[in-house]
């Protein structure tokens, strides 16, 4: 029989957590309160990274874009923290329109209680430029797009291909976390686990990038893999990493409701 949802739905399974280690603890919060057993087990690491300069030049224009775009959470956190230093009144934004990716990007702008009146129901950048230009207001339009050094330039250049006017400020940058000595990935490679869960591109290609220090030894459980979105399956897919569960929407709360499916659907069969 299946297992249920309930508080001990995930109880005797072993769930990795990818996320950047400042990024985790809401993952595994979710994990652990369901019963599973969690090793955090950072592939990347996200920090703040922004030019003066550039910031300098984006804020001295803010009153005359019209669009501000957001591609992550994290684009959100480091812009705000960096603007609410600057200026000490949130109407200083002026009349900007907010567009974002993602419920997380969504939420984080919300609980600075400003509007998003343009988000995609697919989480990728592609999606986001296509509900954009649906809105009829690109032509000649000035749009400041906030990234990370890894950001894909499909959007920005679906955004140009509609007539407008495009800018970019990098705010934070996502480097590989090298687990050559990293204790967490020596307890994966000796027992394995149940599930791998992923919540980026980013995080799947440091994986894969480093299976020397991930390549499990006799005797560890192989895990299924975990994806959250549309992107990060595409980069599994890429990677030669068999997807194992999908969350429905890209979103932590249904990325650990897939989990909990798989799993209980594959126990079922044993």
């Amino acid at each position: 029989m299946a297992r249920s949802s309930s508080s001990n739905s995930l109880h005797g399974r072993r769930i990795i957590v990818t996320r950047a280690r400042e990024q985790a603890s809401e993952l595994s919060a979710k994990l652990t309160a369901l019963g599973a057993e969690v090793l955090e087990l950072p592939l990347i690491r996200v920090s703040k990274h922004i030019s003066k300069e550039a910031l300098a030049d984006v804020l001295l224009e803010l009153g005359s874009y019209d669009w501000i775009v957001f591609t992550s959470a994290n684009g959100v956190r480091y812009f705000f923290e960096e603007f609410l230093r600057i200026f000490d009144d949130i109407r200083s934004l002026g009349l900007l329109r907010f567009a974002c990716v993602g419920d997380a990007t969504a939420k984080g702008i919300r609980e600075l209680h400003l509007k998003v009146e343009c988000q995609p129901k697919v989480a990728t950048g592609e999606a986001l430029a296509d509900a954009l230009i649906e809105t009829g207001s690109l032509d000649n339009a000035k749009v400041v797009v906030i990234t990370g050094n890894l950001n894909r330039d499909v959007l920005v250049t679906k955004l140009e291909g509609a007539h407008a006017i495009v800018d970019q400020l990098q705010v934070y940058q996502t480097e590989r976390v090298d687990l050559t000595d990293n204790p967490a990935a020596a307890e994966f490679r000796t027992q394995g686990a149940d599930a791998v869960l992923f919540a980026s591109s980013s995080a799947v290609d440091s994986f894969a990038a480093q299976q020397a220090a991930l390549t499990l030894q006799k005797g560890a459980k192989p895990p299924l893999f975990g994806s959250i979105g549309p992107l990060t399956s595409e980069s599994l897919t890429k990677a030669g990493l068999e997807i194992g569960f999908v969350a429905k929407e890209p979103n932590l709360d249904s990325l650990v409701q897939a989990l909990v499916k798989k799993l209980g659907a594959r126990e079922s069969r044993q």
